[in-house]
This record gives structure tokens, C-alpha cells and sequence, in this order.
């Protein structure tokens, strides 16, 4: 495939169980890092590499999320939903979302905040199913998830790198698959056995935003 990839979603239907109380009133993706919402570092990111078709999955606190976000024209971009009622988690919620994507797209966990610059994937669309990114791995994710063998996503390997939640997908990845509640990594893992999914490393800065603690070391490096 050699057009541009345009579209992008960002998965945003979880409770955030860890960082309660505040999603308790708030939905994860609306938390506000250093002045803004984790999920505008996101869309302008994107927008600033020409990504501009944004699909956003919801279920926690739904309404909140329309009525902060609109229809993306406050910032620049096009914003249209997959209302989940009940969170389907990533591989379920992508599946049910894919009528609004095109044949490949960007996936991008919205409860992370990265600073990786998606102009390149935005020009160059991948030849596999999948093509993840993958980050040097966390406290809380010492032992890592993947590694890397000649480009190539990889289950076992001496050096192991965490998933960033970041990736790109082609439907062919999800086929035979339905819209039900499903976690993605089984099928990364089963896609990686098959040589179907590419894998990059990033050293860049990357957090998963998973507890009060990560989100308060967020807030020091963002204002630092």
C-alpha cells in the first residue's frame, strides 16, 4: 500500500481503575497532564504530522469525552466515534471501530503520552499486517513483551522492549475476528509466530499513565 495513512484511532473506552478517584468524575484520556488533556498531546501531535481523521473509542464517562472533544474542529482535525457502552478493551474495541478506518491505520492507546513523531508513518504506510513500536521497558514492566529479530516483532529474544500502545494495523490483522471484549496482545503474539508484524525501538520519551505515581512524575518532566 503506498497512499498516506490519514487515520488514526485512539483507544479511550477504560475505566482507569488504578487512577481513581479521578476518573471517577473524569475519563483517563481527559486527565490533565501539565495543562492539558493527555488526550490533546495526541491529536496535535498528529495533526502536526498530517494525521488529521481521528476515531475515538468510548465507554467510561462517553459523554464527557463528545462534549470536551466535539467533532475535532476546535483543533484542527476530524473527531468520529465508536460508542462501545461497555468497554470491548483494545482488540475488541478496534474490531467494532473498523467500518470507520481505512484499509491500514494508527492505533494509539490514550492513556499514554509520548513524544514520537508520526510523520514517517504517515508517508510511509507498512507492508505487513502490523507495525508496532516498542520503548525500553518500565519499572512496572521490568521483564518487557516483545523483542526484535531483523526487524520483525518477535515473542522471545535476549533483549526485550516494551509494547508502547502505538502501532499500525492493516484489517487484515483482525480478520476472522469479532467485536467482542478481547485484549490485543494474543494476537499480536499469534501475528508475531506468523512473521506478519514489524517492529521498530524508540528511545524517545514514552509513560504509560497507569497510576497517580506515573502521572505525577509525568507532570514534573512535562513542567521541569
Amino acid at each position: 500500500m503506498s497512499h498516506p495513512l490519514r487515520t488514526v484511532m485512539i483507544l479511550a473506552a477504560g475505566r482507569g481503575e488504578r487512577l481513581r478517584p479521578l476518573t471517577d468524575e473524569t475519563p483517563k484520556p481527559l486527565i490533565e497532564v501539565a495543562g492539558k488533556k493527555l488526550i490533546e498531546y495526541h491529536i496535535e501531535n498528529l495533526k502536526c504530522a498530517g494525521i488529521s481523521r481521528l476515531v475515538i473509542n468510548t465507554a467510561w464517562l462517553a459523554e464527557k469525552i463528545h462534549a470536551a472533544l466535539g467533532d475535532g474542529a476546535n483543533y484542527g482535525v476530524s473527531i468520529r466515534y465508536s460508542d462501545e457502552g461497555e468497554a470491548l478493551e483494545t482488540a475488541g474495541g478496534i474490531i467494532r471501530a473498523l467500518p470507520l478506518l481505512d484499509e491500514q491505520f494508527i492505533v494509539v492507546n490514550g492513556d499514554v503520552w509520548c513524544d514520537f513523531d508520526f510523520t514517517e508513518w504517515a508517508h510511509q504506510p507498512s507492508s505487513h499486517e502490523a507495525h508496532v513500536l516498542l520503548v525500553d521497558n518500565p519499572e512496572h514492566n521490568a521483564d518487557g513483551d516483545f523483542a526484535i529479530n531483523n526487524g520483525m516483532l518477535a515473542n522471545n529474544g535476549d533483549k526485550r522492549y516494551t509494547y508502547s500502545g502505538i502501532g499500525i494495523y492493516s484489517k487484515a490483522f483482525f480478520a476472522g475476528q469479532t467485536a467482542e471484549k478481547a485484549p490485543l496482545a494474543p494476537l499480536l503474539r499469534n501475528k508475531s509466530e506468523q512473521k506478519k508484524v514489524s517492529a521498530q525501538y524508540y528511545g524517545g520519551k514514552w509513560t504509560d499513565v497507569g497510576t497517580l505515581e506515573r502521572l505525577r512524575r509525568l507532570q514534573q518532566q512535562l513542567l521541569a
